[in-house]
């Protein structure tokens, strides 16, 4: 059984750099993923390369974990530690590759029919990227849209507290998202807006098959030009001093409204 021992391994310095660099990534096409129960949610078509921990190895067995057969690289617990993003690492990581289809390629071939979207801008906060693809999920919707401001959605933090669902709601990111607000809407989707001056309560609308929910910025909420896109805004209501809401639980909120 060979096992890698040194950290200067080209595999193991290109993992790293998937693990820590964004850039790398998008020029690549390829992402990293940690953990056992991560790990078992994979696609086959999506799986590239996986690594163990020799004791990781010793303990698991890897066709087991992910339900088709594949063969790990084997690295010293010190390597293992020195690739992976967290503190306590469970001994298992693998590269993925992207989903390469494309926010205008969904649409496409939802012209028609039911569609739920949920559209970003500016999320910063990589466990509220990762619990809104969570809640996606949960709540039944077919994709989420970002503008480029938005946490990469394969940042490690985000893949980890998406526990899976990653791998089963696309999140597309696109440079103009008015642009693309404005083609949904051609398109019969009505697209409601989270926001302060909403004058109806998100709880008191009446939705129908083809809706999009904006949600804005942790801190500044949605810019006015993507405000003003939406057909209509709408508020959540609060009681005592609080103005809003974390925004992954507003788009909780929202989602689960219809």
């Amino acid at each position: 059984m060979d096992i890698i021992t040194s950290t200067s391994n080209d595999k193991v310095k290109h993992v790293t750099m998937l693990v820590n660099n964004a850039k790398a990534r998008r020029k690549e096409g390829l992402f990293a993923v940690e953990g056992i129960r991560i790990a078992s949610e994979i696609p086959e078509n999506m799986l590239k390369e996986c690594f163990v921990s020799e004791g990781f190895a010793a303990e698991h067995e890897i066709s087991e974990i992910f339900g088709y057969k594949t063969e790990p690289v084997i690295v010293s617990s010190a390597v293992f530690k020195k690739m992976s993003d967290t503190q306590n690492p469970q001994g298992i990581l693998c590269v993925c590759g992207k989903n390469e289809e494309t926010a205008d390629d969904f649409l496409k071939e939802r012209r028609s029919g039911k569609i739920r979207l949920l559209i970003l801008e500016g999320i910063q906060d990589p466990g509220n990227l990762g619990t809104m693809i969570r809640t996606a999920e949960g709540a039944g919707f077919d994709a989420i849209i970002a503008d480029e401001n938005t946490v990469d959605v394969y940042n490690p933090k985000v893949t980890r507290s998406t526990m899976g669902s990653l791998f089963r709601v696309p999140v597309y990111y696109v440079n103009d998202l008015a642009a693309l607000i404005d083609d949904i809407r051609q398109s019969s989707v009505t697209v409601y807006a989270a926001h302060l001056n909403g004058e109806k309560s998100y709880k008191d609308i009446r939705y129908g098959d083809r809706v999009a929910f904006l949600v804005g910025n942790e801190g500044a909420g949605l810019s006015d030009g993507i405000s003003a896109k939406a057909d209509e805004l709408v508020k959540i209501p609060m009681q005592g001093k609080l103005e809003s809401l974390n925004a992954a639980v507003a788009a909780a909120l929202l989602m689960y409204s219809l």
